[in-house]
């Protein structure tokens, strides 16, 4: 075991460990269980690594433009340690050496000191030192240099954010071509159209998959334009936004140091003060999110309740991927639309999470920045696991029974509103109460009333009429 102490006391740290006093004392005060997104402690290494980079920079520019520097500054063997470990925790070593929970109090700070201690106990270990040896390198006098929790944290997450928008914006592509092929290989296969869960008129199976293409197509829209809200960071703000303890090299440079390490599209706040005290873009953003998980939503819905036993024998019938049962031999239970649909909901909670948490923000800070972080990271990684989990487990091997379809199609009572313009409500509504009374088609029902002309019934029931958007005039003669 080693001894640390900070301004509070002392405590054990266990010898091996590279994680120090602030890290075990977050553990204690916070005992929750929920893991800290890995995502989000490697874009903290990336922001750290672009600080330390911009100190060596600053370091080289200051000694150019004087002999004697008023600033004393590290050791070059120092900067390369510290430059070494952020690249090795950017690739997401040491992760269980993080022992601080997602759900937290604290504005983050627990979060940025867990990173600074395992990036100085790791750069110790490099120099041949042992950890916790802070005289030699220190979790916050070097491995926060320049740095405060309040620029590093929301920056690092933002660039977490970036980096998973881009994946989900992938996800979204995936589906939609897949949704995209079905629409286009069952585009005159005619089906029932429903209004209130009641069969309502005659539509297709394409116009059907279109609606679910338009509305990923709109998402993938949406998500696009996420990335021009989010891309605005305030590192080098330090605690409140006015740069108070950095220099003002530091600050316009690191940014773009930044936007070099993680190739993204990432620009310093004009008002620094703004981007730290207030989260509106990340509810802006979260917003989104929530409208692509109710589309997600309404279309696995659709496709569960047509694809159910309810209706008799299935029209649509979705891939069979598990044993529905213990006890129901054969049951097989629609489990990707209830994965999706659990995850839409978890979403939702997290909208509201976010919102009323983001409104919470006191003055120049958002004490609640990990609780909002860690569940915006949640909703997009939830997104993209239902986005890939229902091209592969769902759409493909999506199987329609056309000729099923077309048979229930004309013998519903709803094809008879094709007819109304040709020969009114009440004839219509003559021949749907015989075909519901006397279970026949429509041909059948009016061969029996003799409504309309046969050649004229057949005429008006061909796929492309009763597929075209709308009847003119020369319809009527």
């Amino acid at each position: 075991m080693r001894t640390e102490k900070d301004f509070l006391g002392k405590l054990q740290i266990n010898e091996n460990a590279l994680y120090g006093i602030h890290s075990k004392r977050a553990q204690e005060n916070f005992p929750d269980k929920t893991h800290f997104h890995i995502e989000w402690y490697k874009a903290i290494a990336l922001t750290k690594l672009a600080c330390y980079n911009t100190y060596r920079n600053f370091k080289v520019a200051v000694n150019q433009k004087t002999e004697k520097s008023p600033i004393v500054f590290f050791e070059d063997k120092i900067i390369d340690a510290l430059q070494k470990s952020a690249i090795e925790i950017s690739e997401g070593k040491y992760f269980d050496h993080f022992i601080v929970p997602a759900i937290q109090g604290g504005a983050g700070t627990s979060i940025n000191m867990n990173v600074n201690e395992i990036t100085a106990n790791v750069s110790l270990k490099s120099i041949n030192k042992k950890p916790g040896e802070y005289n030699i390198i220190d979790p916050i006098e070097h491995a926060n240099i320049y740095q405060s929790t309040n620029d590093v944290i929301p920056t690092s997450l933002k660039v977490t954010v970036i980096q998973l928008l881009t994946e989900l914006e992938e996800s979204i592509n995936r589906l939609r071509f897949k949704v995209e092929e079905i629409e286009r290989n069952n585009r005159n296969a005619l089906r029932i159209g429903y209004t209130q869960m009641q069969e309502a008129v005659p539509t297709s199976f394409g116009k059907l998959f279109s609606t679910y293409n338009e509305a990923l197509l709109r998402d993938w829209w949406r998500v696009s334009k996420c990335f021009e809200r989010i891309k605005v960071v305030n590192l080098g703000g330090s605690a409140i936004g006015t740069g108070i303890t950095v220099p003002r090299y530091f600050i316009m440079e690191v940014v773009a140091e930044l936007q070099r390490l993680t190739k993204l599209p990432i620009t310093k706040s004009e008002n620094l003060p703004d981007a730290t005290s207030n989260l509106d873009t990340l509810v802006e953003v979260h917003a989104i999110l929530k409208s692509h998980a109710v589309n997600l939503e309404k279309m696995v819905n659709d496709l569960r309740l047509l694809a159910s036993d309810l209706g008799g024998k299935k029209i649509i019938s979705i891939p069979q991927k598990q044993a529905g049962s213990s006890i129901m031999p054969g049951k097989v239970n629609p489990v990707i639309p209830e994965f999706v649909v659990s995850a839409t909901h978890k979403i939702y909670s997290n909208d509201l999470l976010i919102s009323n948490l983001s409104a919470q923000g006191c003055l120049e800070l958002n004490a609640y920045l990990p609780i909002i972080g860690h569940s915006i990271i949640d909703s997009i990684k939830l997104l993209i696991a239902s986005n890939n989990t229902l091209k592969k487990n769902l759409f493909e091997g999506l199987e329609i029974n056309h000729s099923k379809a077309e048979e229930k199609l004309f013998k519903s009572p709803a094809i008879t509103t094709a007819l109304v313009p040709y020969i009114g409500y009440n004839k219509a509504s003559e021949l749907a109460k015989e075909m519901r009374n006397s279970d026949l088609t429509i041909f059948e029902a009016n061969k029996k009333l003799c409504v309309i002309e046969e050649v004229k019934l057949d005429k008006i029931l061909e796929i492309q009429n009763l597929l075209k958007t709308g009847f003119s005039i020369n319809d009527l003669l």
